[in-house]
C-alpha cells in the first residue's frame, strides 16, 4: 500500500488572503489615529512571511514603533485564527483535482495539520472535503489543544499516526513548512516540500526535505509516476 500524508494549509488550502487581512486589521487597530504608516501590499507581505520575517519586523517595516509592534504581534496572535478570518481563505489551484487522482489510484490518503478540529471541520464543510479524508485520515490538535511550536508538535502527531495507522510499503509526506520536513524525518519518511504556501524555497531548503516541487499537483504526479510505468 502506497500513503500520502499531506498538510492541509498551504498545498490544499491558500491563507494568503487570510493572513493579509490580519494584518491590515492589526495594523490598523494598532495604529495612532494621526499615525503616518507604510501598509505593506498584499505581494510584499506575503514575501516577508514566506521569507520568515517576525511579526514584530513587519510591523515595524510598517511604520509602527516597538510598543505598537509587540501589541500588534499579540493582537495578530488572538485573531489570527478566528472564524470571521477563515472565510477569506481559499483553495490551492489545482488541490482537489490532485486529491482526486490521489482518491482515483487507490492511495491511502492522511491529511495531517496544525488545524484545531473544528478549524479543520470549518474548511472540509466549505469546501466539501471530508469526501478525500474519513475521520480516521484525519490528524489534527484537539480545540483545548495547548500548542507549543508548530515544529515540535508536529512530529507528535505523525508519531500518532505511525502507531494508529495500518502499514505502509511506501509513505511520502507534502507540506509547506520546516514543522513538515521535520515531522517526516523525524520517523524517517520521504518528504516534498511545496513552494505554493507559507515559506519560500529558501527557507524550505534549509531544512533538507528530500525535494522541493511547486504544488500538491506536482508532488501527486511524481508520486503517481512508478505506478504508470
Amino acid at each position: 500500500m502506497l500513503r500520502l500524508i499531506t498538510d492541509f494549509d498551504g498545498p490544499i488550502i491558500d491563507v494568503c488572503d487570510r493572513y493579509y487581512r490580519v494584518y491590515q486589521f492589526c495594523l490598523e487597530n494598532t495604529r495612532y489615529s494621526d499615525q503616518p504608516i507604510k501598509q505593506l501590499s498584499k505581494a510584499e507581505f506575503w514575501q516577508m512571511k514566506r521569507s520568515r520575517i517576525p511579526e514584530k519586523q513587519i510591523a515595524l517595516n510598517s511604520g509602527l514603533n516597538e510598543a505598537q509592534a509587540q501589541e500588534f504581534s499579540q493582537l495578530r496572535k488572538q485573531v489570527v485564527h478566528t472564524e470571521p478570518y477563515f472565510e477569506y481563505d481559499r483553495l490551492a489551484p489545482g488541490a482537489v483535482d490532485a486529491l482526486l487522482k490521489v482518491q482515483q489510484a487507490g492511495i491511502d490518503l492522511v491529511v495531517m495539520t496544525m488545524r484545531r478540529v473544528w478549524e479543520l471541520d470549518y474548511a472540509f464543510k466549505k469546501y466539501d472535503l471530508e469526501r478525500f479524508f474519513p475521520k480516521n485520515r484525519c490528524y489534527c490538535l484537539s480545540d483545548d489543544y495547548i500548542k507549543t511550536r508548530d515544529i515540535e508538535d508536529k512530529p507528535l502527531l505523525m508519531a500518532r499516526a505511525i502507531e494508529e495507522l495500518p502499514l505502509a510499503a511506501d509513505t511520502w509526506m507534502v507540506g509547506d513548512t520546516e514543522a513538515d520536513i521535520a515531522a517526516a524525518k523525524k520517523h524517517d519518511i520521504k518528504v516534498m516540500a511545496v513552494e505554493c504556501g507559507i515559506r519560500d524555497r529558501t527557507q524550505l531548503e534549509l531544512y533538507h526535505p528530500d525535494l522541493v516541487v511547486k504544488d500538491l499537483s506536482f508532488a501527486v504526479d511524481l508520486i503517481l509516476e512508478p505506478q504508470r510505468q
